[in-house]
């Protein structure tokens, strides 16, 4: 699937949602998806990114979507690809650890070195020490979800909390993603 950084058309949208739902249902599962999506290697989106988006776009919990999140979710992709490129300040195609760093401490982070070195070793699938397109929305948006849920926590909002392990346990497998 290209991407176009210029608004698009509702038709030009619905041509792209056509030639994607495959099986005509009127909607797009998460595999339909994934075969449409490229990360820019010509490879397929990571599945785990791909279930996640699709997570996050089915307004109906339906396990597919409609036109309408289809519509929703392009404009997402859209904005993470700007995004992407505006950090990948080599044009490799690729964020590396300094790259992540430039774009998560324009989010608002301020972390480690190391815990940067951990983010390309967990989303790096190739052993490239950089982060595809695809992996970096997954980063990004897993590493949002769980600054949300610590922040909940964080009542005097002094970067500490104190819950037991059973805590940390529901509050990470109760995100959802």
């Amino acid at each position: 699937m290209a991407y176009n950084p210029q608004p698009v058309s509702d038709q030009y949208l619905w041509d792209i949602f056509m030639r994607v739902d495959r099986d005509r249902s009127g909607s797009i599962t998460a595999n339909e998806l994934q075969g449409a999506l490229s990360n820019g290697t010509w490879q397929p989106f990571n599945p785990e990114t791909v279930r996640m988006m699709i997570g996050m776009f089915d307004r109906d919990h339906s396990g597919t979507i409609n036109f309408e999140e289809f519509k929703a979710l392009w404009k997402y992709i859209t904005d993470w690809l700007n995004c992407f490129r505006s950090f990948d300040t080599d044009r490799s195609g690729n964020i590396d650890q300094l790259e992540l760093k430039n774009a998560l401490t324009t989010f608002g982070y301020r972390l480690s070195d190391n815990f940067y070195s951990i983010l390309v070793q967990k989303f790096d699938r190739d052993g490239t020490k950089t982060i595809k397109f695809d992996d970096f929305i997954q980063c990004c948006v897993l590493l949002q979800s769980l600054t949300a849920a610590f922040k909940y926590h964080d009542t005097d909002l002094d970067g500490w909390i104190k819950i037991s392990y059973e805590e940390f346990l529901s509050l990470v497998f109760s995100l959802r993603m």
